[in-house]
């Protein structure tokens, strides 16, 4: 594609193999489309950061990945993360595993990914290469001939993915799975094996894995290029690369790849992690297994690639009785050559250790200590105001502390232009400093979330009732929230009990304030902890409940109508059912084990169940089931019944959807639907009374998310080819207080959200069908002792557009009940999508009014909405607001 290399570099021998490249977004079109926006309920990280990549030559252009959740670009200016791969499908969902990523020192808009979940049966699809020339924005895509795994064990160690920092053009790839070195010639668009490498590892986890996931060959680590060693246009002579055997784990090139060699006197019995070249210094950080969840031994070692002579400088030796761990997330500073850090792999208890020296690794010191057990001193604090909920509920007893520095931080990174800027990834967020060098000066320096944006949950449930909170989220890892302000972090988790994954979720449908979740956690840890629990203030404040006898999982829960009983499919035992909350269950009959479980929303006595294309009725509390007469039904599905609707229940599975009003006596297949995943409901449309659809499906050929205004009549798909979220499917649910509001559970993109950004339609019925637009108007007045103030934020921005926040607090002595706030854009701001509030805007003019779930505003109190919007040019803030048409205080 681009022309052929000369000397050298050319003469590398390489097994051709020649791929086609793919441009993202050329999907299919549906039939009948709207135009929705997208963002997410925010939470901020809550999954694993396994790698944090700073370009070279431009300060603040960084990138982080993840294992099941995508890569993000870093926005300096708002201090958030941007999401890049929101692009990838259904069909291909594994491209959100992201193994590694390099960023061009010489062009920095070119941006690389080595995508693929797993490399096993679990992802049907090979792997590849995306490649973008525009940070992101867009990809194309190179298919590899193996797997990739974003999300295997060793994923941590890295970057496998690098770019010749002379010659850009050029870039390596170490594949696991013992399928050797890859190198492309032409930016990434083709790639071919790199056949005089000698060594494609050898290292697997457990050799008896049946499940295929731990017995893989974790194969080529990481690329490291000697910069020196070549000029601006010509091919990089001296390469190293890492390599997961602990006999031999480093090999050189010197003369651009053409062969190989072991290096030299190197310390074997380890993996290496890490391989980060300054000068003629070669860091090296090793471990005794690939992590990212263990390592017990290990040792830091500095190979001087001038001399060959090679030093370990471990802060604790693996010789030494006190050393319990190996190492990981080594970083140097670019900008003082000699200073370094690293990070225990891994140490659990009390905490993770960095370690720093700033003479080459002669010295060392730790960023914390022990003094007199189990008390310890610390050389930072740590803000996490801005995600309060990542001390996860906790009070651990000393030595530990909550919320914990970090865990399996498998990548620590140096600002390379900003010696006090740090960042690190953990298994639950990034974190990361500004003042990094107090360390050096004595004081202690603050560590504080650097996650905004980047949203990487697993969601398994989600719940919008019909008041209180707006969204209820169950989620793995973390268990899950009550989301009050959909634009802010929650406070905290759920806790009492806490489980670890939550795996389902619902509400009374006449009490909403009644909810039940169930869950997973080790009980062997905590034997008085049961896997369900119950809150009667709308997942405010929960109190457990009792298990009956078998239960290993949370299943699937089910409360009635009215909140006053309780149906349980839990795993490792049979369906039962409580009268109160939980108390005494009973074994429910006629229903299997394992089936899925939903309730009524009418009827409080009116269970349904559904297993292995049969469904199921209960009309005695779930005392006793019976399979109804239904046939035609999918092996496997997901089900729920119809707010206000006794009797009313739609069924998603594969082949179709179906849909029941006779409470599953009876189905219909809905026609035009081919597949579908899960459905959901949210406020009906103006003018209709039943609620409106939303559906993970297919249909006109085309696989998305829909929604239908006319009881599935007809579906327009209400997202499109840039926001597909991958694997998705496992939770929806549209708003039953905003039309047009959808949530959207992902599997590592977190809790999505869709709003529509045009008017809604209204259709009347007559002897033809006729669209009308209906115009609502809100009427506020004034009251006496009224004042208000208004804070408006700008808390993300990128090219074109932005998301912006609005804060309004009532300053006077009376409460404000019903409101309407009016702003004028000055640089042809333009709204796209708003949440908690109605808006309209006429030129500048912005007009936005309440819910009406918060139109109240008390004395001192605040309310809130958030909002997306287009800018060009210059985005001022506006300087004037009025607060139903009196002027507010702008701080």
């Amino acid at each position: 594609m681009r022309r052929a290399l000369a000397g050298a570099l050319a003469a590398v021998t390489m097994a051709a193999l020649v791929v086609v490249a793919h441009t993202t977004g050329a999907g299919h079109s549906a039939a009948a489309a709207e135009t929705y926006s997208w963002g997410n309920a925010e939470i901020a990280g809550g999954g694993f950061v396994p790698g944090i990549v700073f370009n070279q030559s431009e300060p603040n252009l960084i990138y982080a990945r993840t294992d099941i959740g995508g890569a993000y670009r870093w926005n300096q200016q708002t201090g958030r993360w941007i999401p890049l791969l929101d692009h990838v499908g259904l069909d291909n969902w594994g491209l959100n595993g992201v193994a590694s990523l390099a960023t061009d020192a010489v062009d920095p808009n070119r941006v690389y990914v080595a995508a693929g979940m797993y490399t096993n049966s679990w992802d049907p699809n090979n792997g590849a290469i995306l490649r973008s020339s525009d940070r992101g924005a867009t990809w194309q895509t190179s298919p590899l001939p193996f797997k990739v795994g974003g999300n295997m064990p060793g994923r941590g160690m890295g970057e496998r993915l690098a770019i010749d920092p002379n010659r850009n053009s050029a870039l390596y790839f170490g594949a696991p799975s013992g399928k050797g070195l890859w190198r492309s010639t032409d930016f990434g668009a083709t790639w071919g094996q790199v056949t005089s490498f000698p060594n494609p590892g050898n290292y697997v986890q457990d050799p008896n894995d049946p499940n295929g996931y731990l017995n893989d060959n974790q194969g080529v680590l990481w690329v490291t290029f000697d910069p020196r060693t070549g000029s601006a246009g010509s091919a990089t002579q001296t390469i190293y690369v890492g390599v997961a055997d602990k006999e031999n784990n480093v090999y050189r090139s010197t003369n651009g790849g053409t062969t190989w060699e072991r290096v030299a006197g190197q310390p074997t019995g380890f993996l290496p992690h890490k391989g980060v070249l300054q000068g003629d210094t070669l860091y090296l950080a090793t471990s005794d297994t690939g992590g990212p969840y263990d390592g017990a031994k290990g040792d830091v070692w500095k190979l001087n690639t001038a001399t060959g002579a090679w030093t370990r400088i471990s802060p604790v030796p693996s010789t030494s009785a006190d050393n319990t761990f190996g190492y990981s997330g080594l970083t140097v500073d670019r900008k003082k050559p000699g200073t370094l850090m690293v990070a225990t792999q891994i140490a659990w208890w009390p905490d993770v250790v960095f370690f720093r020296s700033t003479d080459y690794g002669a010295t060392w010191t730790r960023i914390w200590d022990w003094t007199s057990y189990p008390d310890r001193s610390f050389r930072y604090k740590m803000d996490i105001s801005a995600s309060p909920w990542l001390d996860l509920g906790a009070t651990p007893a000393p030595p530990e502390t909550s919320p914990k520095l970090g865990w399996m931080t498998e990548s620590m990174e140096i600002d390379p232009f900003n010696s006090d800027r740090m960042m690190y990834g953990t298994g639950a967020t990034i974190y990361g400093t500004t003042d990094l060098t107090a360390w050096d000066r004595g004081t202690q320096f603050t560590i504080r979330p650097m996650a905004a944006g980047l949203e990487e949950t697993a969601v398994t449930d989600l719940i919008s009732p019909p008041s209180g909170a707006p969204l209820i989220s169950a989620l793995g890892d973390i268990g899950g929230f009550r989301h009050d302000r959909l634009d802010r972090v929650p406070a905290r988790m759920f806790t009492q009990p806490y489980f670890t994954t939550t795996r389902s979720l619902d509400y009374a449908e006449l009490t909403p304030a009644t909810m039940v979740r169930t869950g997973d956690f080790d009980k062997a840890g905590r034997p008085n902890d049961n896997r369900v629990a119950f809150s009667t203030d709308g997942g405010a404040n929960w109190f457990q409940g009792q298990e009956p006898g078998g239960v290993t999982g949370g299943g699937t829960v089910a409360a009635a109508a009215d909140g006053s009983r309780f149906v349980w499919s839990p795993n490792g035992t049979g369906v039962h059912h409580a009268t109160g909350f939980g108390n005494s269950w009973t074994a429910s009959t006629g229903i299997p084990a394992g089936a899925v479980v939903e309730s009524d929303r009418v009827n409080p006595m009116k269970f349904y169940g559904f297993s292995a294309g049969k469904f199921y009725v209960s009309t005695n509390g779930g005392a006793a089931f019976t399979a109804t007469a239904a046939t035609g039904l999918p092996e496997s599905a997901r089900f729920k019944a119809v707010p206000g609707k006794e009797g009313d229940v739609w069924l998603a599975g594969t082949g179709g959807l179906w849909h029941s009003t006779d409470s599953g006596a009876s189905f219909t297949k809905v026609s035009g639907v081919a597949g579908s995943l899960n459905i959901g409901f949210g406020k009906a449309a103006q003018g209709r009374t039943y609620p409106a659809l939303y559906l993970i499906g297919e249909t006109g050929g085309v696989k998305g998310v829909f929604r239908s205004d006319d009881t599935g009549a007809s579906w327009v798909r209400i997202n499109d080819d840039r926001h597909q979220y991958g694997n998705i499917g496992d939770a929806i649910t549209g708003d039953p207080r905003v039309y047009g509001r959808v949530y959207l559970g992902t599997n590592g993109r977190g809790v999505v959200i869709g709003e529509m950004t045009g008017t809604p339609p209204t259709t009347t019925t007559t002897t033809t069908t006729t669209t009308t637009t209906t115009t609502t108007t809100t009427t506020t007045s004034s009251q006496p002792g009224t004042g208000c103030s208004v804070k408006y934020t700008v808390p993300n921005q990128w090219q074109g557009g932005f998301q912006g926040g609005v804060e309004i607090t009532n300053t006077g002595s009376a409460a404000i009940t019903g409101w309407t706030l009016k702003w004028t854009f000055a640089n042809g701001q333009v709204i796209t999508q708003l949440w908690n509030g109605k808006h309209t805007q006429t030129g500048a003019a912005v007009t936005v009014t309440d819910q009406g779930y918060n139109a109240e505003i008390k004395p001192k109190a605040t309310v809130g909405f958030g909002f997306t919007a287009s800018w060009t040019g210059t985005n001022a803030k506006p300087v004037a607001f009025t607060l139903n048409d009196r002027p507010c205080a702008v701080p």
